[in-house]
């Protein structure tokens, strides 16, 4: 082999080595890690999404409130606002 072969070689050694020492990689290479990490995963993201939906709900529920020139729309979405006021 020729030196520069070696140099390449050597870089490339290093490289993998560095990588293997991610975090991402540590992770995927435990079964029990892995299983960890993406329960903790998914309850981060249920949360979230329920979290996200309750919050645009309740925004959706007060704008269509304000709408006072639609008799049952806004009759509906008044009761919904005071649904949310009695909550709170």
């Amino acid at each position: 082999m020729n030196t520069e072969t070696e140099l390449a070689l050597q870089k490339l050694t290093t490289e993998v080595e560095r990588l293997n020492q991610h975090r991402f990689i540590r992770v995927q290479n435990s079964f029990w890690r892995l299983i960890t990490f993406q329960f903790l995963r998914g309850l981060a993201f249920g949360l979230g999404s329920v979290f996200g939906a309750t919050l645009l709900v309740s925004l959706l529920a007060w704008w269509v409130s304000q709408f006072e020139f639609l008799p049952i729309v806004g009759d509906w979405a008044a009761q919904i606002a005071k649904q949310i006021e009695l909550s709170q």
